[in-house]
């Protein structure tokens, strides 16, 4: 049964990551991932998801200013010393695609597949995109796992997703959305 908040943001993180802890045990799933700016969300993540093989993905260097991280690399440090895979990347459903928008206008193929994704709210199209960023950089298996999101800080939504690389995004299946805002 899916959950639904009445709004986006933190306050949710708990409940979303009690919720696709217990589904995903429930499914046999041991493999998460969970998008974490800070670190903050992932080390959340790490107290449920003990014995998971749990990935974090953050934004890539250069997202806010030029060449510069946003996580700190002792909280890098932290996250891989607690066992957790950490990966920077650019963003799977933008990326240069969103530099061409802004220089050239127009629409391009990706960010309409995002703005789509965001009908089922920011959170949602945030799981499935660090799925494909995990899948791009290795480190998923290709098992079904939980992806779990969020509308700027925190997590908000979690799904249960068949992962698929970007040269394969097609082939991915979104199983079961576990958790979600209702109103964003």
């Amino acid at each position: 049964m899916t959950m639904y908040f009445e709004q986006t943001g933190k306050m949710n993180t708990q409940t979303t990551l009690d919720l696709a802890y217990h589904r995903a045990k429930d499914l046999g799933i041991d493999e998460m991932v969970v998008a974490s700016t800070t670190g903050e969300t992932a080390l959340e993540a790490k107290k449920i998801f003990k014995d998971f093989h749990i990935t974090v993905v953050t934004y890539h260097c250069g997202f806010r200013k030029p060449f510069e991280t946003i996580m700190t690399p002792d909280m890098r440090n932290t996250l891989e010393n607690n066992g957790m895979n950490v990966v920077s990347a650019t963003h799977a459903l933008s990326g240069v695609e969103r530099s061409l928008a802004k220089k050239y206008q127009g629409v391009y193929p990706v960010l309409l597949i995002a703005d789509v994704l965001r009908l089922f709210g920011q959170g949602t199209k945030v799981a499935v995109e660090i799925a494909i960023m995990a899948a791009d950089a290795g480190m998923l298996s290709g098992n079904d796992i939980v992806s779990i999101g969020g509308s700027g800080k925190g997590a908000d939504a979690a799904i249960i997703l068949k992962p698929a690389n970007q040269s394969d995004l097609f082939d991915m299946r979104i199983r079961e959305i576990v958790c979600k805002p209702r109103i964003f």
